[in-house]
């Protein structure tokens, strides 16, 4: 009794067949299957390069916003440095006014005023716009915020603190515009030796 090879019960000795020798399918000569191999390189050569240029795209777009936020931030530098002088300048000319407005004519009270006023609103408009002064008196010196120009001796202080301000400091977001140049105690007790006693 001959096996069914549909049957599932087929003969060792029955031949597998092929998709391609069932669909009759002539085997590829070799010239079409080194087009084939040549046109999967370049597939895969074109994948690759397609990847590197979204890659690219996505790194030149985030540099562009870092750029935008950066510009943003410090697009005001060079102006904000031109208005520190203005700032400095009021600021002279308050210190040079009588301290006390009672014993000055109306005139000059009116003067007072007027350039306090205008040192106000210059200050408001600087801290708007990200550039805040920097507060060094009575501060440890900190050489990233502040330009030594003299020392001072006083030994009721501790050595390396800031007892006076010649010109003051500013920061624009956080990033130094102007250094503070600033008069530095010495003499006094270490500023660390003052700590440890805390």
């Amino acid at each position: 009794m001959a096996s069914d090879p549909t049957a599932g019960g087929a003969s060792a000795e029955m031949p597998v067949e092929t998709p391609e020798e069932t669909l009759n399918i002539p085997p590829r000569p070799a010239g079409q299957q080194a087009d084939l191999q040549q046109l999967q390189a370049e597939k895969a050569d074109l994948q690759d390069k397609l990847l590197r240029a979204l890659a690219e795209a996505q790194n030149v777009r985030r540099r562009g916003q870092q750029d935008v936020e950066r510009e943003r931030k410090f697009g005001i530098e060079r102006f904000a440095k031109d208005m520190l002088s203005v700032a400095d300048n009021l600021g002279r000319a308050l210190s040079a006014l009588p301290k006390d407005s009672e014993v000055a004519d109306a005139a000059l009270r009116n003067v007072i005023v007027g350039v306090q006023a205008t040192e106000r609103e210059l200050q408001s408009a600087l801290e708007r716009h990200g550039v805040t002064r920097i507060d060094s008196l009575g501060k440890p010196f900190n050489a990233e915020f502040h330009q030594a120009m003299m020392e001072i001796e006083d030994r009721a202080v501790p050595s390396g603190t800031v007892v006076q301000e010649l010109i003051p400091g500013y920061l624009i977001a956080g990033r130094l515009l102007r250094a503070a140049m600033v008069g530095v105690s010495k003499g006094g007790p270490s500023a660390r030796a003052a700590s440890n006693e805390n």
